[in-house]
């Protein structure tokens, strides 16, 4: 559909018609699952990975205004649900300010074994001559990716060698070239688009540092990617990113002098680089999709008293 709040509406309402007599229990991610949950005496499962009442805070016009739908639905779910997940503290916490619901706690997962297996198959490195600095995000204004376009014109006198190079697509895309032209970055900005999962593992491979400077995360799931990638972090310390980085180096939201002197640190101390890349190559294995998925059905099970 072209509105995809409108996709979303249509496919919740699809499944009041589905029969699920089979089942013990309904999981629903999100908004998705408010129509059908709490009916026909199922035990439902509500698992919020984002926060759509917080995250449309830093959205506008039409964006925000579907995102409003999206979170009065996702309220209804909630409310409904008789158990309420989420991926972080942050999270639950805002979950219970803005729908008056207690949540309780599984992170984010990542198949790490799929991750390494894609990093064998892809091999890259970064280039000599070159400070590589990778964001991957949705293209959103509370990414804040202009302030890494800020960061990158202080420095761009400084650091001649770097590049950023930034994967994704998203509403604020026009206005963030349009900002990175009228700075003159040049080459020192590199915008992606949309990869392969295999184009993605060799731009985390290449890179020298990731970076995503977003004011609200429910959790942020590029982090562990970055992390099994064994590299270093600079994010600001907004929201969930400080439960999820915590062997990175984390500055001021919104300050791009704070997020350029971060990377002009790592760019001039490669043994802090590695340090903290292999800190995180050990903290992701606490999100391996095997482990998560036991916490996952052990507080579903608990629905059963198991």
């Amino acid at each position: 559909m072209p509105v995809y709040t409108l996709e979303r509406l249509w496919f919740n309402r699809q499944l009041r018609g589905q029969d699920f007599g089979r089942c013990d229990v309904l999981v629903g991610f999100d908004m998705d699952g408010w129509q059908v949950a709490g009916l026909r005496g199922l035990l439902h499962v509500a698992s919020i990975k984002g926060v759509i009442a917080d995250e449309m805070r830093f959205e506008r016009g039409l964006t925000r205004w579907t995102m409003s739908i999206q979170a009065a639905c996702e309220r209804v779910h909630v409310r409904r649900a008789d158990l309420v997940l989420t991926t972080s503290h942050y999270a639950a916490v805002r979950i219970e300010e803005l729908y008056g619901v207690t949540a309780r706690i599984v992170p984010e997962c990542i198949d790490l074994d799929g991750w390494r297996d894609l990093f064998r198959r892809n091999p890259a490195a970064p280039a000599p001559g070159r400070f590589v600095v990778l964001c991957v995000c949705r293209l959103f204004p509370r990414k804040r990716v202009g302030v890494l376009l800020d960061a990158a014109a202080i420095l761009r006198a400084r650091l001649p060698e770097l590049e950023v190079r930034i994967v994704g697509r998203g509403p604020e895309e026009s206005r963030l070239k349009r900002r990175a032209g009228a700075m003159k970055l040049g080459p020192a900005v590199r915008w992606l688009g949309d990869v392969s999962q295999a184009e993605l593992a060799r731009e985390y491979r290449s890179c020298d540092v990731f970076c995503l400077p977003s004011v609200q995360e429910g959790f942020g799931i590029v982090f562990l990617e970055a992390m099994a990638a064994a590299k270093p972090i600079v994010a600001a310390r907004a929201a969930a990113v400080p439960e999820v980085v915590t062997d990175g180096l984390l500055v001021e939201p919104e300050n791009a002098e704070a997020l350029a002197d971060a990377l002009a640190r790592l760019y001039s101390d490669p043994a802090l680089r590695q340090a903290l890349g292999e800190l995180g190559s050990r903290a992701v294995e606490q999100y391996d999709a095997r482990r998560v998925a036991g916490l996952f059905l052990a507080e579903v099970g608990g629905l059963f008293g198991a």
